[in-house]
């Protein structure tokens, strides 16, 4: 059995890892195959949007433990060789990356649904910075993105107690931007990716930009980065068909151009 599955149509790539039997637990594999899965996503000039969930009940438990007993594996090299560009790849996709998260997200598996720009839970879902449990600390871009989302005295506690987060208290805290019925994922799921594979692509992939540079940058920096921004969105042909639509009166046509 694969241990990825990817399904391109209607614009929209739809990545699944396929390990249910250790709940999408990350080995060398699956680590490689989403890499090649992102990058493709990424190439695909059909593609317009992503979603990124798991199989079975889980999203992904991280790392998988089991797969590296026995061996003195190098923590840094493991990073740098296969969850950085992971989080990298996410990061820098030109489109929307949607989180179906369907069940448990721990470890390297929260990192990676923190690092998607819209996460969709089922009230079943769960999300919990596991690492301390076993002496080890946030990685994969949790340190990153939790304290961004949460603020530094929640996100230290969440770190240190590797609290168990319910999908109603990740909703609170900001963690997810929408909880539905299990049995409601898969259409909430595909009506948001469906409004991003029919959105003004390379607008919404600047402001993805943007907004990750606003994080860390100063106001002068991000007013002459939207400034810049702007200029190229101004001359794309969304825009046009955008100002022609509004003046038309009808809903505009965008082809992500």
């Amino acid at each position: 059995m694969a241990s990825l599955l990817l399904d391109i149509r209607d614009g929209i790539a739809t990545i699944t890892l396929n390990r249910p039997e250790v709940y999408n637990a990350f080995d060398d594999a699956l680590s490689y195959e989403l890499q090649d899965a992102l990058k493709q996503a990424e190439k695909d000039q059909s593609v317009r949007a992503v979603v990124l969930t798991g199989a079975g009940k889980a999203f992904s438990s991280g790392q998988d433990l089991k797969a590296s007993l026995g061996a003195r594996r190098n923590l840094s090299e493991s990073l740098h060789k296969r969850y950085n560009p992971i989080v990298r790849a996410i990061r820098n996709m030109p489109k929307p990356v949607i989180c179906r998260l369907n069940g448990v997200a721990a470890g390297a598996g929260c990192s990676i649904a923190l690092a998607c720009d819209l996460i969709i839970a089922s009230e079943e879902a769960t999300m919990i910075e596991i690492f301390v449990n076993i002496a080890l600390v946030l990685d994969s871009g949790s340190s990153y993105f939790l304290p961004r989302t949460v603020g530094y005295h929640k996100a230290f506690e969440l770190a240190t107690k590797a609290s168990k987060v319910t999908a109603t208290e990740a909703l609170q805290l900001g963690l997810v931007n929408k909880v539905v019925p299990a049995a409601e994922l898969d259409a909430t799921v595909e009506a948001e990716a469906l409004y991003y594979a029919n959105a003004p692509t390379k607008a919404i992939a600047l402001m993805k930009k943007m907004l990750t540079k606003g994080m860390t940058e100063n106001l002068d920096a991000v007013l002459d980065y939207e400034a810049y921004c702007q200029e190229i969105a101004g001359n794309s042909a969304d825009n046009a068909e955008g100002i022609t639509a509004f003046l038309e009166k009808r809903k505009p046509v965008f082809k992500g151009n």
